[in-house]
């Protein structure tokens, strides 16, 4: 697929609820593990998902991510969007990985922003994401949100006239995860107005995303930990597109405790980044694989997996009664 033909692919096949899937990895946490990746793709698209985020915000390597990524095409086929994550260390080594992911089978990619990334003006932020825009035939998912620190420069994160300038300017822009200025929903309003017409616009908290799909014709949901919730995303927004907008509703408000207790994960207070062994937790919570990060990885202390495991039992979804000891070992351990 060329540059030029993505968007109008994303705009026909860029839909549903896209969630993530994180990384497994050996026992003795030397390789990833083959068994865990397949298991949670299956999961995956049982619970109706239409695509998902493979992370790379881990420890992991560029080598062991493609085959990542392969894996989950393999099992996948065409049943999901796999998104790569752009989350490397640098410009280069994300443009690089970008087209390996490319060639093991990924169709689109969210743009994060390194940790040492830190543009001194607004323009150093454009040639960055331009920059990797260029260099990528795969569809690209732009990110302004306040992990990246780009309040200094404007308050919207990323402002709506340099978005808008680079949809018009990279055919492959294909989305915009508009979450600039949360908590509040003013990214994703202005998002919606200016440039609803030429990309896809998405909103991934479930609370905030439900509620604007009974508002405007929202049709993509992506991308976060989605899968904590089973299979409800999916269903809620299904209802809301079929104009069941009550429906929809009545299922946001009966798991209210699950997303209650999900606001308490990210970020993490002053690190600015998002607490993936938690999210790994709450995946295993509703069926995937879970099994150890490699450090540097957040630890998961017993009243905070209780209290994950407390909303979904409050909100009457499906959770294993496995003990939470077997997380740590996975349910596909090699």
């Amino acid at each position: 697929m060329t540059k030029n033909d993505v968007r109008d692919w994303a705009l026909e096949h860029f839909h549903g609820v896209n969630n993530v899937v994180i990384p497994s990895f050996s026992a003795d946490l030397t390789r990833i593990n083959e068994r865990g990746i397949r298991h949670d793709v299956r999961r995956v698209i049982e619970l109706g998902f239409t695509g998902t985020l493979l992370v790379s915000e881990v420890n992991i390597t560029l080598d062991e991510y493609v085959r990542f990524t392969e894996i989950a095409h393999d099992e996948a086929g065409d049943r999901l969007n796999l998104i790569f994550h752009a989350s490397f260390n640098t410009l280069e080594e994300n443009i690089v990985a970008a087209r390996r992911a490319e060639a093991a089978g990924a169709r689109l990619a969210l743009l994060s922003y390194p940790p040492c990334f830190h543009p001194r003006s607004l323009q150093e932020l454009y040639d960055y994401t331009r920059a990797f825009c260029d260099a990528t035939n795969l569809g690209v998912i732009l990110f302004p949100m306040t992990h990246w620190g780009f309040e200094r420069l404007h308050s919207a994160s990323i402002p709506i006239d340099m978005i808008e300038e680079l949809v018009d300017a990279a055919p492959n822009v294909v989305s915009v995860k508009a979450e600039g200025g949360f908590p509040s929903v003013a990214g994703f309003a202005h998002a919606w107005h200016r440039l609803s017409e030429k990309v896809l616009i998405t909103m991934p908290i479930i609370q905030e995303a439900i509620a604007l799909a009974a508002l405007v014709p929202l049709r993509v949901i992506a991308t976060s930990n989605t899968e904590y919730y089973g299979d409800t995303a999916p269903r809620m927004l299904a209802l809301a597109r079929e104009g069941k907008v009550d429906q929809a509703m009545d299922l946001l408000w009966k798991i209210a405790p699950a997303w209650r207790a999900n606001g308490n994960v990210a970020p993490v207070p002053h690190a600015h980044s998002v607490n993936r062994a938690a999210w790994k937790y709450q995946a295993w919570l509703a069926g995937f694989n879970g099994g150890p990060l490699r450090v540097p990885a957040n630890r998961l202390h017993s009243g905070e997996m209780a209290a994950f495991r407390r909303a979904l039992q409050a909100s009457e979804l499906w959770v294993t009664q496995d003990p939470d000891e077997e997380y740590f070992v996975g349910r596909n351990p090699e």
